[in-house]
């Protein structure tokens, strides 16, 4: 579609400037970059899903979203949205084998800190939830336009992903009847803005200090938690792993059905964040980065597409040095992309062929401290080969290296971080959708990977 509106009218080349009164272009070609970026939400307040849960149906036609008046749905092939599911409901995840649309017949947070929260740039704020009561967990299909209930949540009880053949989802709770009890498991726990949170001597801090202040809180209160299983077809519930320790981000492998990538939440450089384990039989959860350095950190995971490696942010230490670091599951092998420090995002994704990352960028506040990082960008890997053809004896067990060559797609420069833009690759790999403020009300948008010719 955009394709055919281009040839007929080139879009106008624009910066984008907040401006809480006007409806953002539809269309338009960033002036920094060159690049194309559309508008795919009509009403302001709308989100694109988190940068790791799968929004796709598994023939690419179709994208959900959340918007103000439900859940969306995208076609790719005409760029046009439709309401599907109306009322205040939770959009979950689409399945990777059936294409199901999964939500919550309930408003609650969802994957991401910035997700239905207070202090978030055009968002209604909220209170920290009390224990919440029974929701229904449904099922809408784009082809019959119907939805199904496929099953309750008690109270307390929370889905956070889907495993690769629809047949059990995942979550994670808080099982203890003090602080925290029913409350969402990947809440800070916080009613006050970040911002006002104050330092050990009482100096004020910036609002990403102030949100570590927060999570450090959190973590530091050891509340008991459990990673559970709910068999579709059943019903039946299964604790995979139980502790004090912060359980969050829990993520099915795309093609095993009984892989679980999870994180230990909190302060990065605190804790030890990336666990594999397995959720068909008795299995120690499995650690995927040892830290070696003070102040090292790791975390912000993904799966790639084919289910084979699991990618993640890596500082060595915070704010100094920056890859995405590689793990590939069936062999333990590592591969490091390094990059500069304003080509780093709060959060990287990558395209389905592995072929490219992206970055959403980030404010000086953040991690990088990045002067001038934020903008959306492509990352395209180069490997860095042996000197020579010289090869080390042992080099087969070491860390394969490499580096991110990085093109600036759109000009974030007017966005504010406190919504984090959460990009993701379309199933073709053409374009990247993500979340932003950048005109002032939130919206969804893409953005064209190649320049138009």
């Amino acid at each position: 579609m955009w394709a055919t509106a281009a040839s007929a009218q080139q879009p106008p080349v624009l910066m984008a400037k907040p401006d809480a009164q006007a409806v953002p272009p539809k269309t338009w070609i960033d002036q920094t970059t060159g690049h194309r970026v559309v508008r795919i939400s009509d009403q302001p307040g709308s989100s694109s899903n988190y940068f790791n849960v799968n929004s796709y149906t598994p023939d690419g036609r179709w994208m959900a979203y959340s918007s103000p008046a439900g859940i969306m749905a995208l076609d790719l092939k005409t760029w046009r949205s439709k309401l599907i599911v109306p009322g205040r409901v939770s959009l979950q995840f689409v399945g990777h084998r059936t294409g199901t649309v999964y939500y919550l017949t309930a408003l609650e947070q969802t994957q991401g800190h910035d997700a239905n929260a207070a202090f978030v740039p055009g968002a209604k704020p909220r209170q920290p939830q009390a224990e919440r009561g029974p929701r229904a967990i449904m099922g809408y299909d784009i082809a019959s336009g119907k939805s199904r209930r496929i099953a309750d949540l008690q109270p307390g009880y929370s889905i956070a992903t889907i495993n690769a053949d629809e047949t059990l989802f995942a979550g994670a709770r808080n099982t203890g009847d003090g602080p925290g009890a029913g409350v969402n498991p990947g809440s800070v726990m916080a009613s006050r803005d970040p911002a006002a949170e104050l330092g050990p001597n009482g100096e004020k801090l910036t609002y990403a200090e102030g949100r570590e202040v927060q999570i450090n809180r959190r973590l530091m209160q050891r509340i008991p938690m459990e990673i559970f299983t709910i068999d579709i077809r059943t019903g039946a519930k299964k604790t995979i792993t139980a502790s004090t320790d912060w359980l969050n981000h829990l993520q099915f492998s795309p093609t095993d059905p009984n892989v679980l990538l999870y994180c230990h939440e909190g302060n990065w450089h605190v804790v030890d964040r990336l666990w594999l384990v397995r959720v068909d039989r008795p299995d120690t959860p499995r650690l995927l980065h040892t830290r070696t350095m003070n102040m090292e950190i790791a975390g912000h995971e993904w799966w790639s597409k084919d289910g084979k490696t699991v990618w993640y942010d890596l500082q060595t230490p915070r704010g100094e040095d920056f890859w995405v670091a590689g793990y590939e599951v069936a062999t333990g092998k590592r591969r490091w992309y390094h990059l500069d420090r304003n080509a780093w995002g709060v959060h990287f994704n990558s395209s389905p062929d592995g072929s490219l990352f992206a970055s959403d960028g980030g404010d000086p506040e953040m991690a990088a401290h990045a002067p001038d990082g934020k903008y959306i960008q492509l990352l395209r890997p180069r490997a860095i080969p042996d000197v020579a053809g010289i090869h080390a004896a042992n080099s087969a067990d070491l860390i394969t290296p490499g580096a991110f060559d990085a093109e600036r797609l759109v000009d974030l420069r007017n966005h504010d971080y406190r919504s984090e833009p959460n990009a993701s690759f379309t199933p073709d790999g053409k374009w990247l959708v993500f979340r932003s403020n950048m005109w002032g009300p939130g919206h969804v948008y893409a953005v064209e990977v190649a320049k138009p010719r």
